[in-house]
């Protein structure tokens, strides 16, 4: 069996019973992770230590590392791939919850396929409970197609990806910057020779909420995704056409009302 590592990052806004939610689900897996590494970024409220101190006393793969101060999640990331043991790294959020076989049917696939250096798979977006899902997030799914698509959308679902910490290592790891850092560590690692993949299948619950759509909106969101796509250009992933392309669609999309950016996200962007 492939020994592997689980990476998480909690900062104080979490609710104590969505992270609750993904702790059980982590641990309720058909192939259980040799170790879950969970970096506490800063001070955390006394529920949610509550938690962390509950299930560490049931469960002693759990490690926790402490911030003094929050970092963001990059930063937090970055520390926590120091702690992990083992090249193989499956990431996920503190609030969605994962389907029982996901890390099964992932481990599977890297052990029989040692050319992919990112794993992800859809995701199905829900509101409130895993009963009412809203969207399914799709992606395509060879690296050739993930090249491509890259080159306008993020070609990962980061809560859902698992990957070889080796690889993510030489691409430079994690790197800050605010909203973007998983976009541009799977530019940076394609650029590195890396190959990415999506299983065709979903294998998180991820937690959605009319609150998500207005974050992912205003002028302040629509000029640093302006800075990532001139940053892309610099780096040579993308052409100046694209670069132009992409940052007027962006920018709209951006600054329109937030019902709108959602029925977009919803029906348009995503299934």
């Amino acid at each position: 069996m492939t020994h592997f590592s689980v990476l998480l990052s909690i900062y104080y806004k979490e609710s104590p019973i969505h992270f609750t939610q993904a702790l059980k689900s982590i641990l309720e897996q058909t192939l259980q992770p040799t170790e879950i590494i969970l970096i506490k970024d800063g001070t955390l409220t006394s529920e949610l230590e509550e938690v962390i101190v509950k299930f560490q006393k049931k469960y002693p793969i759990i490690y926790s590392i402490n911030l003094s101060t929050n970092q963001g999640l990059g930063k937090a990331l970055n520390e926590g791939l120091k702690h992990c043991t083992y090249d193989i790294v499956a990431r996920m959020d503190t609030d969605d919850i994962a389907l029982p076989d996901r890390f099964e049917k992932q481990v599977d696939f890297m052990e029989n396929h040692p050319e992919i250096d990112a794993c992800s798979a859809w995701i199905d977006e829900f509101i409130d409970s895993p009963n009412n899902i809203i969207s399914r997030r799709t992606l395509p799914e060879t690296p050739e197609e993930l090249y491509k698509f890259g080159k306008s959308r993020n070609p990962l679902n980061h809560p859902a990806v698992m990957f070889r910490k080796s690889a993510v290592i030489k691409a430079g790891g994690y790197q800050h910057f605010p909203l973007f850092e998983d976009y541009y560590l799977w530019v940076r690692m394609i650029m590195n020779g890396s190959r990415l993949y999506n299983l065709q299948e979903s294998l998180l619950y991820f937690r959605s909420s009319k609150e998500m759509y207005k974050r992912r909106g205003g002028l302040k969101y629509a000029l640093t995704e302006i800075k990532f796509q001139i940053l892309l250009h610099k780096i040579g992933y993308i052409s100046i056409y694209q670069m132009f392309r992409n940052c007027c669609t962006r920018f709209i999309a951006r600054i329109i009302p937030n019902q709108l950016r959602g029925f977009l996200y919803k029906r348009i962007l995503h299934k």
